[in-house]
């Protein structure tokens, strides 16, 4: 069972916790299963002889018993609670560290919101029975058993009535969490579906409102939340039919042995402190085994979580690092693609072949095409965001799969097409990938990126606030700082995925200005959809349908490139391409 399996693997460094948790239950079972013998040896041998001694002296035992019991059960509670709260820190922390493995592939495998559904709340209903073992379920056998051995010790003659009460309770309680399975996996998949439109209107808000869509997002989360809803009241039902169910039994089960009891006590082969201690322990064998079922509703649910999480856990990522990595001799920052291809996994055809180019230190190679060619593709294969389904991808001579990937991610400086930026400041967000920079650098790199008179009018300057995502700023802003933040880094290799976009064509000039005027020999990479980003670069590769059509330098392809010649004209008109 990987409930089980998930539970034990992650608790097993706090073995000392369990063991403790289990010597106190022990404990207090104990003083509990004691208890009720003695308050019926003061009734049948204090009370009825009355003997004050007898009384004073097993009276001061059981005080002296309960207060072992209080201290048993919150000593057991504390370090219960302490045990599944380690196991919720470490199996999120689990989760964390293998998704930040993912390539791209295994990421939309799952989905940005079903990740957060299985490292929040998925993780908290595996958590919750372990609390619930560590404070209720681990006594619950141990209160049953003894219980039936100091009943049988009352009175013999009332056992049928344990023998009737126990499996019938047992068979009403299993029908109820038999039918409640398939609610509780089919409620985990609905919490997607929430957590998937939640964020989708979240993040697309402004796309809602330009296109006057809030009704119809409104709709559609009322009816993602309404089949959550009616699932959740469906298996709330079910849940409420437990109590009532359990009182019943409980309630005639106490009725039958009062009943049957007297007429022992008539007829003298039963004591009244006996029928009392009796009735005691039926009452503990039931709540024993009101307690499992309890526990045993709230694990199919914590049942189908665990397999949530264990089918993330146990997911290899396509990228994964090697297992004798190697160390290129220099760091000089070539890159060089060999009869690379690449396809989606299901997809028709590749959306990459053949693709054969290097770029070398202190130039700029630019990957231009229409949309949909592979450009964004094709990038991230450099940092192994994807890896190639045929042919290799090469850093200073060694192929990244056979690089350490912190090596390979430490040389290669990412702006990506969406420029997203955390929730901090303007210099922790420059610090993300140097976080030794000085503010002297942060400013050298905003001036490159023509970012520093805007930051400068910032009240706070470097310490201006930054939103999640980079709200607060506006798009030429952010992707600004994004192009500053990968400058900070200083990094051999630097990829722009058309990170000059949302940039006028004066303050792109600029930038590409103080990008060639940078000291240094940085391998440049630039993917562009303007050719005016691209018109200095020292090698322009002209994508097609995934493959390379033509290359050479911008006055090179306007004589050769008729691919080329058709994005010049209807970007800068037939003059420039002439």
């Amino acid at each position: 069972m990987k409930l089980l399996r998930l539970a034990t693997s992650t608790l097993r460094p706090y073995r000392h916790l369990v063991a403790l948790v289990i010597v106190f239950q022990l404990l207090q079972t104990i003083a509990s299963l004691l208890l009720p013998s003695l308050n019926a040896d003061i009734i049948d041998n204090g009370v009825a002889k009355g003997d004050i001694d007898h009384i004073v002296q097993t009276g001061v035992l059981m005080l002296a018993i309960t207060l072992v019991q209080i201290a048993a059960a919150i000593t057991a509670v504390w370090f219960g609670a302490k045990a599944a709260m380690l196991l919720g820190r470490d199996l999120r922390s689990r989760i964390f560290d293998h998704v930040g493995e993912f390539s791209e592939q295994e990421v939309a495998r799952f989905g940005a919101a079903s990740l957060i559904t299985r490292t929040t709340n998925d993780v908290q209903q595996v958590q919750m029975p372990v609390l619930m073992t560590f404070t209720l379920l681990v006594s619950a056998p141990i209160l049953a058993v003894g219980g039936v051995v100091m009943a049988l010790q009352q009175d013999v003659s009332l056992a049928w009535l344990m023998a009737v009460a126990v499996p019938v309770l047992l068979v009403a309680i299993g029908l109820i969490v038999v039918r409640m399975v398939p609610l509780f996996r089919s409620m985990q998949v609905k919490i997607d579906a929430v957590n998937r439109v939640l964020r989708e209107q979240l993040t697309g808000i402004r796309v809602i409102r330009a296109f006057v869509r809030e009704d119809h997002e409104r709709a559609r989360f009322g009816t993602a939340n309404d089949e959550l809803t009616l699932t959740a009241l469906r298996a709330g039902r079910l849940f409420a039919l437990v109590f009532p169910i359990v009182m019943l039994i409980m309630n005639v089960a106490s009725v039958a042995v009062l009943w049957f009891g007297a007429a022992n006590i008539d007829a003298g082969t039963t004591e009244i402190g006996a029928l009392t201690a009796f009735l005691t322990y039926l009452i503990q064998i039931l709540m024993a085994v009101m307690m499992a079922t309890m526990m045993s509703m709230m694990i199919p649910r914590a049942a189908v979580s665990a397999d949530r999480i264990s089918e993330v856990l146990e997911l290899p990522t396509t990228v994964a690092p090697p297992a004798s990595p190697r160390e290129p001799e220099r760091a000089v920052g070539v890159v060089e693609f060999r009869d690379v291809s690449f396809e989606y996994p299901g997809a028709d055809t590749p959306v990459l072949s053949g693709v054969s180019f290097t770029a070398l230190p202190g130039q700029t190679t630019a990957i231009i095409g229409s949309t949909g060619s592979g450009k964004t593709t094709l990038v991230n294969l450099v940092p192994r965001l994807f890896d190639v389904t045929g042919g290799s991808v090469l850093i200073d001579g060694v192929d990244v799969r056979e690089l350490d990937p912190d090596l390979l991610w430490g040389r290669i400086g990412l702006v990506p097409q969406r420029s997203y930026l955390f929730a901090g400041t303007v210099a922790s967000n420059l610090r993300f990938g140097e976080p030794d920079a000085t503010d002297e650098e942060l400013w050298q790199a905003l001036r490159i990126a023509q970012g520093e008179d805007f930051v400068r009018a910032m009240p706070d300057g470097l310490d201006a606030p930054i939103s999640q995502g980079g709200t607060n700023v506006s798009g030429g802003q952010r992707q600004r700082l994004a192009i500053a933040r990968a400058l900070v880094k200083r990094s051999p290799v630097t990829v722009f995925d058309d990170s000059f976009s949302a940039l006028d064509t004066t303050t792109d000039a600029r930038l590409r200005a103080a990008l060639a005027a940078m000291p240094g020999d940085t391998t440049r990479i630039v993917v562009a959809q303007r050719v005016s980003t691209i018109i200095e670069a020292d090698q322009i590769l002209v994508l097609e349908e995934g493959r390379i059509v033509d290359r050479g330098t911008h006055d090179q392809l306007l004589e050769t490139s008729e691919t080329y010649r058709e994005i010049v004209e209807s970007q800068m008109g037939a003059e420039a391409a002439a």
